[in-house]
């Protein structure tokens, strides 16, 4: 049998393949970001190759974060798209606000008006919560919450009035005094001065 030239008993070389080589534009396109980062991968200790990974996962991330901040926005415009028109007439309960006041007024005499002006926003968002449930998402921001469409005007510029100085405390570290407690009090009972007088009627 070995001897028939029918049967083929030698190993067939096997096809070398050629991998298919990137489109002409994608390979100007590495050699163009090779020449611009490849000396910074030098003076970072790293060789184009390992660079160019680094470069690519950057380029990763960065994508997912713009994916996020759209989705967030998104669901931001949902929420915002089925919230009801908004009531003029609502305001907080008249001993809610009261009782805010008042343990605000007690942290603004020790000197503690941060605290106090942060009080308010707190109170604030849980009592728009309580009046309007599954309007706010979980990490919805103070610029947010004050955007919605279904918010009184009156409660928008209160609100506004102390989320801006509550960032001013946050973010840019100053520390509020008493002319920002005293703002930011003004906006929160000039909103809810028929919910306080009711509750004064009551009392």
């Amino acid at each position: 049998m070995r001897a028939s030239t029918d049967i083929q008993y030698a190993p067939l070389p096997m096809p070398r393949q050629v991998p298919p080589q990137p489109p002409e534009w994608l390979q100007w396109l590495g050699k163009l970001l090779e020449g611009i980062f490849a000396p910074l991968g030098r003076w970072l200790g790293m060789g184009w190759p390992l660079f160019q990974k680094v470069l690519i996962g950057l380029a990763a991330i960065a994508v997912l974060l713009i994916v996020w901040q759209a989705l967030r926005w998104w669901l931001a415009r949902s929420r915002t798209a089925q919230a009801p028109a908004a009531c003029d007439t609502w305001q907080p309960d008249g001993a809610a606000a009261a009782a805010l006041l008042e343990d605000a007024d007690r942290l603004a005499r020790e000197g503690r008006y941060d605290e106090a002006v942060h009080l308010l926003l707190r109170r604030s968002v849980g009592q728009i919560e309580a009046a309007r449930p599954g309007w706010l998402a979980p990490a919805a921001t103070a610029r947010e919450i004050a955007a919605l469409p279904g918010l009184p005007e009156a409660a928008r510029q209160a609100f506004e009035t102390i989320a801006e100085r509550v960032e001013r405390s946050l973010f840019a570290l100053r520390a509020l005094g008493q002319g920002d407690w005293q703002t930011a009090r003004a906006a929160y009972a000039d909103f809810a001065r028929a919910s306080l007088a009711a509750a004064d009627r009551r009392g």
